[in-house]
C-alpha cells in the first residue's frame, strides 16, 4: 500500500515533557477515551472487594461464631489476590485517563482530522521521516535547522492547523446549505475563500517539507556513492601503475588523470546536492508557522 494512503500517526507537542509524552504516546486507546469524554469511574475501586470478608470476621468475633472466621479468611485470601490483579490496572488505566484529559490539547489523533486532513499531515510526516532516516542527518552534513527539533515541531504546528481547519470545514458544512437561493452566493463566498486560503497555504508549507525531503534523498544517495568512491579512492595507486602496464602510453596518461578527476568530481556532486538540502530548509524556515 502507498504510505501517503496510510492514515496519519499520532501527533504529540514535542514541548510535552518526554516522560508524559512516552506515556501518552504508549496508550493510544486511552487518548480515545479521554477525546470521547470517557470519565472515570471512582465507584468502582476494588479495594470495595475487601467489604464483605471484613464484614464476616467482624461478625465471627462479635458473636464468638468461629466457624464464621474460616470462610471470612478463604474469601479475604480470594479478594487479596484479586485486588492485586485488578488494582494496579484500575490505577494505571484511571491516571492514564486523567493525564490524557489534562493534556488533551498536546495531542492530536488521526480521527480529529478529516480526510483531505488526515493525507496532508501524513505526507508531512513522510516528509519528515524520510530526512530524519537519511544518512546525510544522522552524520550532521545538513543539520541547518536543528532537524530535531525544528522537525518535530514543523509537524505539531501543521497538525494544529489542521485540526481547527478539520473543525471549520465540519462547522461551514453544517451551517451552510447546499441550495443557496438565487443571488445568496456571493454573501458566503468570503468563509468558503477563508477556507480554501488556509488549505492552500498548509499544502504550501508541506510541499516545502517535501522539496526538502526529496533533496535531502537525494544528497542522501550521492553521499553514498561519495563514500563508496572513497574507499576505491585509497586503491587509486593500484588501479594506476595498472593502467600503466597493460594500456598503451597515449592512453595510459588520459586514464590515469580521469582516475585523479573522478573523485574530484563525485566530491562536488556530493557538495552541490548538501548545498541543495540547505537550501530547501532555508525556504522552509523563511515563513516559520510557529
Amino acid at each position: 500500500m502507498d504510505p501517503r494512503a496510510l492514515p496519519p500517526r499520532l501527533v504529540i507537542d514535542p514541548t510535552l515533557h518526554p516522560e508524559i509524552s512516552v506515556e501518552l504516546r504508549s496508550s493510544p486507546h486511552i487518548l480515545r477515551m479521554a477525546r470521547s469524554g470517557v470519565r472515570v469511574d471512582t465507584t468502582k475501586n476494588p479495594a470495595l472487594l475487601f467489604v464483605i470478608p471484613a464484614l464476616l470476621m467482624v461478625l465471627a468475633v462479635a458473636t464468638g461464631v468461629e466457624e464464621l472466621l474460616v470462610p471470612g479468611v478463604g474469601i479475604g485470601l480470594i479478594v487479596l489476590f484479586r485486588w492485586i490483579a485488578l488494582d494496579g490496572t484500575y490505577r494505571s488505566t484511571r491516571r492514564r485517563i486523567r493525564s490524557a484529559q489534562v493534556h488533551a490539547n498536546r495531542f492530536i489523533l488521526p480521527e480529529d482530522l478529516d480526510y483531505p486532513c488526515q493525507r496532508l499531515l501524513r505526507r508531512a510526516q513522510n516528509a519528515v521521516e524520510a530526512i530524519m532516516a537519511s544518512r546525510v542527518h544522522r552524520d550532521g552534513l545538513i543539520d541547518t535547522i536543528d532537524n530535531r527539533v525544528s522537525l518535530p515541531e514543523e509537524v505539531w504546528q501543521i497538525a494544529q492547523r489542521l485540526r481547527k481547519l478539520s473543525a471549520m470545514h465540519a462547522e461551514h458544512g453544517k451551517i451552510v446549505p447546499r441550495d443557496l437561493p438565487p443571488g445568496m452566493e456571493d454573501a458566503f463566498k468570503p468563509y468558503t475563500t477563508a477556507l480554501d486560503a488556509a488549505w492552500t497555504s498548509l499544502s504550501h508549507r508541506v510541499r516545502h517539507l517535501e522539496k526538502y525531503a526529496k533533496q535531502v534523498v537525494k544528497a542522501d544517495k550521492v553521499y553514498h556513492a561519495h563514500r563508496r568512491l572513497e574507499a576505491l579512492a585509497a586503491k587509486t595507486p593500484e588501479y594506476q601503475q595498472l593502467i600503466a602496464d597493460t594500456v598503451r602510453d597515449e592512453l595510459a596518461h588520459e586514464r590515469i588523470r580521469e582516475l585523479a578527476d573522478q573523485a574530484a568530481h563525485v566530491r562536488k556532486l556530493f557538495e552541490e546536492s548538501i548545498a541543495q538540502a540547505r537550501l530547501a530548509a532555508g525556504e522552509l524556515i523563511k515563513t516559520p508557522l510557529a
